[in-house]
C-alpha cells in the first residue's frame, strides 16, 4: 500500500492492544533528555502519533501543536490529554506532512522517528521544520540509527540506509549562525511488548536558531549596550 494516509491509519487501527493503543503513551527517553532542561514555551511536534511526547511536553507547561496523518492516532492522544487535564494545552491537527508548510514559529520543533517504508520526502519536511523555529528556539530531530528489532520497515534491505546524524545535519542546510547543540548516535534501552528489553540506537540532532538582534529603531542599526563612565 502506497497511500500514506491509508497505510498509517490501518497501522494504528490494526495494532492496538487491549487499551486501544499501539504505543505506551510515555515520552521517548531521548526526547526527554534533550528537552527537559528547556524553559516551556510553544512547541510543534511533527508525526506525533498517539502523542506520548506531546503529552509530556504539555504536562511540563508547553503549549503544543501535534501533527499527524492518522486520525485514529490523534484521537488516542486527545483522549489521553482529556483524561490528564491537558486538553487545553495541545492542539491535535490531522495533516499530511508531505503537503504541510509552517504558518507559525515555535520555541521548539520536534520530529521523532519520522521514517516510512515507502518513498517519503523526509529531508524536505525537516527543512520546513527548520523554518518553523522561532528566533532563539530549537529543532530536535530524533531517528533510528539502525532498524529497530522486530521492525517490518526493512530500511537497509529495501531502501537507502538510515541517515547518520551528520547526514541529517547536512540535509537541514542550516545558516551559518545556527548553533549545533547535539549531533550524536545515542544508545538506550527499549522495552518490547513481551516485556523483554533490547538496546537501540538513536540519531540525535538538536540545533538552535540565533536570537533576533535588537536594532536601534531610529537609526536602523544594531542597538549598542548602554555605557557608564
Amino acid at each position: 500500500m502506497t497511500n500514506a494516509a491509508e497505510f498509517w491509519e490501518q497501522r494504528y487501527l490494526s495494532r492496538r492492544d487491549e487499551r486501544g493503543q499501539v504505543w505506551s503513551g510515555r515520552v521517548n527517553p531521548t526526547v526527554e533528555r534533550e528537552v527537559q532542561h528547556l524553559a516551556p514555551g510553544t512547541a510543534l511536534e511533527l508525526g506525533s502519533g498517539e502523542g506520548g511526547d506531546a503529552l509530556w511536553l504539555a504536562a511540563r507547561g508547553w503549549t503544543v501543536t501535534a501533527l499527524d496523518i492518522s486520525p485514529a492516532a490523534l484521537a488516542v492522544g486527545a483522549g489521553q490529554a482529556a483524561a490528564r487535564g491537558l486538553a487545553d494545552r495541545i492542539a491535535w491537527v490531522q495533516s499530511d506532512l508531505v503537503a504541510w508548510h509552517p504558518d507559525a514559529e515555535y520555541d521548539l520543533v520536534t520530529s521523532a522517528f519520522l521514517h516510512a517504508p515507502f518513498a517519503f520526502p523526509r529531508e524536505e519536511i525537516l527543512r520546513r521544520a527548520r523554518d518553523a523555529v522561532a528566533p532563539g528556539g530549537r529543532l530536535l530531530v530524533v531517528g533510528h540509527g539502525e532498524p529497530p528489532a522486530g521492525s517490518d520497515h526493512r530500511h537497509a534491505a529495501e531502501g537507502p540506509p538510515l541517515p547518520t546524524p551528520d547526514a541529517v545535519l547536512a540535509a537541514l542546510r542550516l545558516p551559518g549562525d545556527w548553533t549545533v547543540e547535539t549531533n550524536a548516535l545515542v544508545g538506550r534501552e527499549a522495552a518490547l511488548a513481551d516485556g523483554s528489553v533490547i538496546e537501540v540506537t538513536d540519531t540525535v540532532v538538536k540545533v538552535r536558531r540565533p536570537e533576533r538582534r535588537q536594532t536601534d529603531a531610529s537609526a536602523g542599526r544594531p542597538a549598542e549596550a548602554s555605557r557608564s563612565f
